[in-house]
């Protein structure tokens, strides 16, 4: 039965769709992200009334009719912008990929977004849908190392160059590199706020109005990606501050639960389209079940991160003042004032990663990572356990000796990410280990 102009309204959608499908808004308010992750983007009654979106576990899709599939191919290869209007092949697209990309979309109020089988993946297909031989990459530092190593190794072995600036650059910092980077093509700026496994902050507003100063007279400017795994979509959202691509390992805190590994690209719809069409030729995409257990962490990650982000304070407030602890990297404790401005400029909280340096060197950090009992000894992080792991051994052991210094990636340095144990617990759990050093 058609819906009258009312009834419209009080779904969120056009009079022509279910009204199953769950609203973006009743009446003038619009409604919030961890409401919407309940069921935006799925209709149960195309799927005999299941609650939950099943797991489509197809490799192909049938056409209604041949015109039909014409016009799908025609997206899918780029004769025409935009992707698919329907579903078409496992490796394009499917419906547990597009509800999870809606959703996704949802926290940073991006135009379009797209999932990925790794947040390498999402990284890698990025950059080659906008670089080619000859180009130059402006990025942030550090970087993940994994990043690191594909801008340097990788790509630099197709004639890919690179420069990079400091996280806490200033903008006359950031200024001096662009202009450099500037006599040739920028194809790509690319930032990690904040840094892995420093935490030091990229002030993108600055990168932002850098970029647009000296590439004013260029028709188009260089977009500015940023990786925002350690903070968003919770505490910090770059789109808000002039960043036109966003990336996530979805692995950490929007998976959360140490179960799966997919990543995420989000932002404006002119270049989310240009990474589609990669994506869709190197065959990048996460996988149905992958995508259908991110559509379930979904529903819980803004009560995850919430109660992460209240455990790190209070670990942080103990560590803080441990006599074995020379110094911590956590935004909740800032004394930098360039840094502190730009936490409160960019941020909405201070997370539940940072970096502890114990007094000592590399022998100090692992007596301290051996005697830990309820925090587990293993990379990533975002998880609903905490983790702790040495960046310089692990992690960052493929960057250069000289760089991880530049960089503060030192032998003392250990990186933990609080989950959602009971916070005295944990700090009875830490206080135990830095009595081993």
């Amino acid at each position: 039965m058609p819906m009258d102009e009312t009834e419209a309204d009080m779904t969120g959608v056009d009079a022509n769709r279910s009204p199953i499908t769950e609203p973006a808004r009743i009446g003038d308010r619009k409604l919030k992200p961890s409401t919407l992750m309940m069921g935006h983007g799925y209709d149960p009654s195309l799927s005999e009334g299941s609650l939950k979106p099943p797991i489509f576990l197809t490799s192909t899709f049938v056409f209604p009719n041949a015109a039909a599939g014409k016009r799908h191919f025609e997206g899918v290869t780029g004769k025409r912008p935009g992707g698919a209007e329907g579903l078409v092949y496992s490796r394009f697209n499917g419906p547990n990929q597009e509800i999870l990309e809606d959703r996704l979309a949802i926290w940073e109020e991006a135009e379009d977004a797209l999932a990925f089988s790794s947040g390498m993946a999402a990284i890698a297909t990025l950059f080659l849908s906008m670089v080619k031989p000859g180009d130059t990459i402006v990025h942030s530092g550090p970087l993940y190392a994994a990043t690191e190593t594909l801008i340097g190794r990788i790509l630099g072995k197709f004639g890919v160059k690179w420069l990079d600036f400091p996280a806490g650059a200033t903008r006359a910092e950031i200024d001096r590199v662009l202009a450099e980077a500037a006599t040739g093509n920028v194809a790509l700026i690319y930032l990690e706020s904040p840094a892995n496994p420093t935490n030091a902050l990229v002030d993108v507003e600055a990168v932002v109005a850098s970029r647009d100063a000296i590439f004013a007279d260029r028709a188009e400017k260089p977009p500015i990606a940023i990786d925002n795994t350690f903070l968003g979509p919770l505490w910090h959202q770059p789109l808000r501050h002039g960043a036109d691509i966003v990336v996530y390992s979805l692995t950490k805190y929007a998976g959360g639960h140490s179960d799966l590994v997919a990543g995420g690209v989000l932002g404006k719809k002119a270049q989310i389209d240009v990474i589609r069409s990669m994506r869709n030729t190197i065959g990048t995409i996460c996988d149905p079940n992958t995508a259908w257990m991110l559509l379930r962490s979904l529903e819980t990650l803004e009560l995850r991160m919430s109660r992460a982000g209240e455990n790190a304070a209070k670990v942080c407030a103990f560590l803080r003042q441990h006599p074995k602890v020379e110094r911590m990297g956590y935004l909740g404790f800032i004394e930098d004032a360039r840094q502190k401005d730009i936490y409160d400029r960019h941020c909405t909280g201070a997370g539940s990663t940072f970096s502890l340096l114990v007094k000592g060197g590399e022998a100090e950090a692992f007596r301290f990572l051996d005697a830990l009992r309820i925090a587990k000894l293993a990379v990533s992080l975002g998880g609903t356990e905490t983790l702790a792991s040495h960046p310089a051994a692990m992690t960052h052991l493929s960057v250069p000796e000289a760089r991880k210094q530049a960089l503060g990636i030192t032998d003392n340095l250990v990186r933990i990410s609080i989950g959602v144990e009971d916070a005295d617990d944990l700090i009875a759990d830490f206080d135990q280990a830095l009595a081993a050093i």
